[in-house]
This record gives structure tokens, sequence and C-alpha cells, in this order.
């Protein structure tokens, strides 16, 4: 499903929505975080933390890099968007869109959440082999939770007994009593890089990235795994929704640009009930309150998409910022017209080139790729998520059609067959061209030779 940045409803799929409630995603490129109305499903404009590159590798600079995770108070008033390459969690009064203030943590934080009470704020800093416990009233960290190096994201169980801290470098998934700060069970993680987690009083849902799977773990000592399921090349966040229809899980696998949704029985392996079509590399996924939808980040698609859960179909497509990452469905966020203040329009995030890169004829792969290339102004930034390659071996996108074919990026496949790669450049115009004759086109080559992998099969400018 190719975004063209236009805005479609299924009738009646969107009634639950209260006014006050809005859908946040954290824009990485853009250094952003996009609003949503989701009562009309319309971007209301963004929360800008920082500036693109080049500007943001000044070393004058002092706004917000790499945007990236997102978390929110008990009481919904508060949002804390974690940044990755300044080390910061930002706090957002979701009444005013205003910035209460700052607290910076150690390398490369990650994800972020409250503890069900308020009391603190946990990070889960994937860069070190800690979780930073901040007092959000002070702004400072007030310790440090040792864990497995990298941990990804931390989530409490929703009585608040329990924190669950999976690890992107290390398989294991710790446990740790919120009551003596110790961890207190390692789970053996089914592969190494767990991104995130969804947790309710029964049961853990761990994504790993790298092997394509899902791992199900009870959330009550001893903390068994249950289930660990084959989800598919680049699995990348998870959501767990109860509505009058019964509990499920929805996994985005961005990998096949697709979200299978999951059915929860007690004591029974999860059902695969749906398995629904999205756009370009979905990533971070969210419920709403009442369980009828769940809202996707298109990463590759800069946009987000709402699922009806009773249909299982895509409801609606919301343009947002470059590259969204998490994102979070946060309940009476704001209960006054102060809620639409100081956003900005989301300006040239609105002009991203969507390429679609499909396997080379002749070749055995069942290899493809989705490539987004967006504009920060004088030069561009591209990313590109390919997934059915061979596990091990290097590859290159090569820049085609002019005098001599141009190198663009390297990359090394996964132990699943995937690879996420980026790198700058004046490129949009290159690829988009003027028309048909004068555009370049985009291919995936092997890394030690000139074999064509993936060739470019289509591109969209995503005008929105």
């Amino acid at each position: 499903m190719r975004i063209r940045g236009a805005v479609f409803f299924l009738i009646g799929a969107m009634a639950a929505a209260q006014a006050g409630d809005r859908v946040y995603t954290a824009d990485q490129i853009s250094n952003t975080v996009s609003v949503i109305d989701p009562v009309s499903n319309r971007l209301l404009g963004s929360i800008r933390l920082g500036a693109s590159v080049p500007a943001a590798l000044s070393p004058l600079y002092n706004g917000e890099l790499l945007v990236h995770g997102l978390g929110f108070s008990p009481d919904h008033k508060t949002l804390a968007v974690v940044s990755i390459g300044s080390n910061s969690v930002t706090l957002i009064d979701t009444e005013t869109n205003s910035v209460k203030g700052k607290v910076y943590v150690g390398r490369s934080p990650h994800e972020a959440f409250f503890r069900p009470d308020g009391r603190e704020l946990w990070v889960a800093v994937r860069g070190e082999n800690y979780v930073s416990v901040i007092d959000p009233a002070a702004r400072k960290e007030v310790r440090r939770i040792e864990t497995a190096n990298g941990p990804g994201m931390v989530l409490f169980r929703p009585d608040g007994k329990y924190a669950f801290v999976p690890s992107s470098f290390t398989p294991e998934m710790d446990v740790i009593d919120t009551e003596t700060y110790q961890v207190i069970a390692r789970v053996k993680q089914a592969s190494p890089f767990s991104p995130n987690l969804a947790v309710d009083q029964d049961e853990v849902w761990l994504t790993l990235k790298d092997s394509g799977q899902t791992q199900v773990v009870s959330a009550k000592p001893p903390f068994e795994t249950r289930w660990v399921l084959q989800t598919g090349p680049i699995t990348n966040h998870v959501a767990l929704v109860a509505n009058g229809q019964g509990r499920f899980a929805y996994v985005t696998v961005g990998g096949s640009d697709r979200v299978l949704a999951y059915r929860r029985e007690p004591g029974s392996k999860p059902e695969l009930i749906a398995t629904i079509r999205t756009g370009d590399l979905p990533h971070g996924i969210w419920g709403s309150a009442t369980g009828d939808r769940v809202y996707v980040g298109l990463e590759n698609g800069d946009a987000v998409q709402a699922i009806d859960t009773r249909t299982n179909r895509v409801a609606a497509t919301i343009p947002v910022g470059q590259l969204p990452q998490a994102l979070v469905y946060v309940a009476n966020a704001t209960a006054s017209d102060a809620g639409n203040a100081r956003l900005e329009p989301p300006g040239v995030a609105r002009e991203a080139l969507h390429v679609r890169m499909t396997a080379a004829p002749g070749t055995s792969t069942l290899a493809s790729a989705s490539v987004s290339i967006n504009s920060l102004g004088l030069i561009d930034s591209l990313q590109i998520a390919a997934s059915g390659l061979a596990p091990g071996q290097s590859y290159r996108l090569v820049l085609v059609g002019g005098p001599q074919p141009q190198n663009l990026v390297g990359f090394t496949a996964g132990t699943g067959g995937t690879a996420i790669a980026q790198t700058l450049g004046p490129l949009k115009r290159a690829v988009a061209g003027s028309d048909k004759e004068s555009a370049l086109r985009l291919e995936v080559r092997s890394g030690d030779g000139d074999e064509v992998v993936l060739r470019q099969t289509g591109a969209e400018v995503g005008s929105r």
C-alpha cells in the first residue's frame, strides 16, 4: 500500500475516540513529536525539539537529536520523549505542548516509562547497562539499576510490582522488583535483539527484531517462557489490546509491511487471526483507550495508520514527521483548546520520496526493500530497510544511470536476513528526476562484486 497522504475512513470505525485524546509519534529525522487528534484522524501539528542535519551537527547545537522513544505519566499530563543522539529525556506538558524540563542520562537511551504510581520515570539506557531512575519533579537521576548490557525498554506490570527490561545486545530480559530495585529474575531471550515489549497483569510480549520472533513470557513468578512465535523479518513493536471481542496482541512486522493480530486465550497458544497489510516499514504501535483501534507508525512511510480492531482493516492514514519510531495513544491528554497550542506545520517533512525495491530478474532470492528519502533542506536523509537477504552477507546500495555507478552505503544482513542502513546526500532530486529519462535508479548489489540483488521498481513523492 503506497501512502499518498490522503486520509480515508471506514464508516463508523472511529466513533470511540474522545475529545482530548491524542496520538503522538517520535520522528527521528525531523526531531519532532507529531500530534494527532484521533477523533478526526487529523495531524494537528508538530512539537519541534531540534533542528535537522546538518545544523544538528554544529558544536554549538543544543537541541534534541534522534527523537526516538515515548512514554507518558499515569495522569496522562506529561509526555516523556527520549532522544538517542542527545542522551536526553524531554518532559512535555500535554495540555499546552510546552517543554517542562529536560533530563540528561547515559549513552544512547532508547525508551522510558513512568511507574504506575507516577513517582518515578525509568529510562532504559541502551548504550550502557542500566536503567536510569528519574525523579520527574526534581528532574534528576536518583539511582541506577544495573541490567544486562543494552537494555532496550522498560515497562511495568499494571499493579507496579515488577518492571520488565529486555535487552537489545544480550539474550536476556531482566525482571526488577520495584520495591527493592533488585533484579530478581533473568529470562532467556530467544535471540539477543529485543527493542520493545508490552505488559499486562498476566503476560509479557517482547519482540525480537534480529530473528523475526515474538516471545511470550508469564508476568508472574517464575516468569517462564510460554511461547515463541515466528512473526517475520524486522519484527518491531507489539501492543496488547482488550475489548468486547476478547484479548488480542498486535505485532508490527517491518520487513513484510504487515501487522499481525493474535487472539489471546488463557492457557492457549496465541492464535493468528489476521494479517493486515500496511504502508512502508510499520514500527511503533499502541492501542486506543477502549481497544477498538490500534495506531501504527510507518517508519519509511512518514505516516500513521489506524486499524479498526473489529474488522482488522486499515481505517485511516495520517501524515506525520520524518521516520516515526515510537508511538503512544494518550487518552484525556488535554481538556481545552490549549492542547493545540505551540504546534508547527510539518514543512519539508511532507516531501519525502518513497521507493520500492524488488528482486532483480533472474535471481532466486525473495528479497525486497523500501527506501525513504527525506529532505533536510540542502541535503537529504536516505534509509533503506531490506529483508530476504543472505544472513551475514555484505551488500551495497548503489545509484546507477549516470556516467559511473555511485556507492551510497554498505551494510551487512543480520541473522534474520534483514538490514537497515542510512546515508546522507543530495539524493531526492537525483532519484526522482524531472522525467523518467533524467532520473537515476537505486540498486542493491553484492558487497564484493557487481551482482544485482534488488532493483528499484517504483518511486513516489509523498507530498502531503
